[in-house]
């Protein structure tokens, strides 16, 4: 009988993986995989292209697709990318600054708009553009780095199920929940945690011009409204998304009103269900059978 929750939840999570599983396939078939569709070449040269970025950042193979569709486009002079967004993976972020940072090297400028958050891996994203436009109230900043663990020992104990590790190699299993961290494995996770912090700093300091000192004593996780983000050097303009037109359009020599191009999205509910909804259910499905999902995360919470 001490082992029926464990029995349980094993259960219920499969039975939820394969309902899963059935609405994902039906979701790719109806979608044949794609999410958008591309632009048609138009005439002019006064276009700028506006990219969305929201929600939590868990992959970027559809912002980076899109900005390099832009980025080869010589009808578009500009691209405006609105995020709203706390962050998540640290590869995600680093992806999409990259990316961004290619469309300035093909000639291209980048604004980034800010919304209601755009903290952590969302600022990383900003960091990477030719100007950086903040509504007053906007949550930026977050400039840190984490992972969580969870230690599930003495629940398990409670309830009869003792956990067991076979490994290969002396740390393979750091941050298992069966067991308290030694005080050596933690320096060690705090030396890959110092190093990916450090590649933020460096990216905000190259970014925004700033020295890396001065991004550094900012840079211990604390958030900031965009008036206060604007005081230390961290976004140029306040202004909503009207204002960040307004400005792209001077950076890349429009005159008059710019024509603003996005792409058309379809099927944003399954697309949803292929991405954030098999995110957390993975998640779900290894904390429920005792394992931790460790991941490096740029990420405001």
């Amino acid at each position: 009988m001490k082992n029926k929750p464990v029995v349980v939840i094993v259960f219920t999570a499969l039975g939820l993986s394969v309902l899963l599983f059935v609405v994902l396939f039906i979701a790719t078939m109806l979608t044949g995989g794609k999410t958008s569709r591309r632009l048609a070449p138009l005439p002019g040269s006064n276009r700028v292209a506006l990219v969305k970025v929201e929600g939590m950042l868990v992959t970027s193979e559809q912002v980076v697709e899109e900005i390099s569709e832009y980025s080869e486009d010589s009808s578009i002079k500009a691209i405006i990318v609105r995020v709203d967004s706390p962050g998540g993976g640290v590869v995600a972020s680093q992806e999409i600054y990259n990316a961004l940072l290619n469309a300035r090297k093909e000639g291209k400028k980048v604004v980034i708009s800010m919304g209601s958050v755009a903290a952590s891996g969302g600022y990383y994203i900003a960091a990477a553009a030719d100007k950086i436009v903040a509504n007053p109230g906007t949550l930026t900043g977050s400039i840190g780095v984490k992972m969580e663990f969870a230690n599930m020992e003495k629940l398990l104990e409670k309830i009869g199920v003792k956990g067991m590790v076979i490994k290969a190699g002396e740390y393979k299993d750091v941050g298992s929940p069966f067991r308290d961290m030694t005080e050596y494995e933690k320096k060690l996770l705090q030396w890959v945690i110092d190093d990916v912090h450090a590649q933020f700093i460096e990216a905000v300091a190259k970014g925004r011009n700033l020295p890396e000192a001065d991004v550094r004593a900012i840079a211990d996780g604390r958030i900031f409204t965009g008036r206060q983000a604007l005081q230390l050097k961290l976004v140029d303009h306040l202004g909503d998304l009207d204002e960040t037109i307004r400005v792209a359009a001077e950076l890349a020599g429009i005159k008059g009103k710019p024509n603003v191009v996005h792409r058309e999205k379809k099927m944003q509910f399954l697309e949803y269900l292929k991405e954030e909804t098999a995110s957390w259910f993975s998640e779900f499905l290894a904390r429920s059978l005792g394992r931790t999902m460790v991941k490096l995360e740029y990420l405001y919470q």
